[in-house]
């Protein structure tokens, strides 16, 4: 019974397996991203998120209790947004939320998601595969108040590029162009195909990794 493993704290990524019928272990990485991003502060933005979701779904085989070890699915995921050339993480503070929001309002960004996933058995590595997914997202322009109430609700403070989808975000997003599970954290279609290349099926993980009631 092959167990999926979620290497991510992320509520957006864990209720985007939920829903599509799969409830995952999650463990969370330790890894420094910030120390990351600094040594590849000259590589393509498509480069840097893959990087740091193989560093988070390696560390996170470290981690595994050797029960689950016995048969997974390991999945890293990171996302950055990009506009302009430069990547935006989560800003962290109001005021760095509200920097990013006022220079993407009326605009478009790439949001980028690397997904790294890693194939377990008996507790060893025998596989793993590695792709990057992005979508375009299609910013509106919140008002005033609006744009403050969202950042005092402190939502966007700890989120890629300051902005949710499927949370209260979505108000101020006026559309994408591609795959929307992408944006929220992981992308079901390039996760399907990673899972094929290392032989796990969906239906598989749907058996052994089945969401209560």
């Amino acid at each position: 019974m092959t167990r999926l493993v979620l290497g991510s704290a992320s509520a957006g990524r864990l209720g985007v397996l939920r829903h599509a019928g799969i409830e995952p272990v999650v463990v969370v990485s330790d890894v420094d991203e910030d120390a990351i991003i600094a040594r590849m502060a000259d590589a393509a933005p498509v480069t840097v998120v893959a990087a740091l979701a193989t560093a988070k779904a390696h560390r996170v085989v470290e981690l595994l209790d050797a029960d689950i070890a016995a048969d997974c699915v390991v999945i890293g995921c990171d996302s950055m947004l990009e506009v302009d050339g430069v990547l935006r993480g989560k800003p962290g503070s109001v005021e760095a939320a509200r920097r990013q929001w006022q220079s993407a309002a009326g605009r478009a960004g790439l949001l980028h998601t690397g997904h790294s996933v890693v194939r377990v058995r008996a507790g060893a590595v025998t596989g793993e595969t590695a792709r990057t997914g992005t979508t375009t997202v299609r910013f509106g322009v919140p008002g005033d108040d609006d744009l403050d109430a969202y950042l005092a609700g402190g939502e966007p403070l700890w989120v890629a590029g300051a902005f949710t989808l499927d949370g209260l975000g979505g108000w101020f997003i006026d559309g994408i162009d591609g795959d929307p599970s992408n944006v929220i954290g992981v992308s079901l279609p390039l996760l399907r195909q990673l899972l094929a290349q290392l032989g796990v099926s969906v239906a598989a993980l749907w058996a052994a990794n089945r969401v209560a009631g």
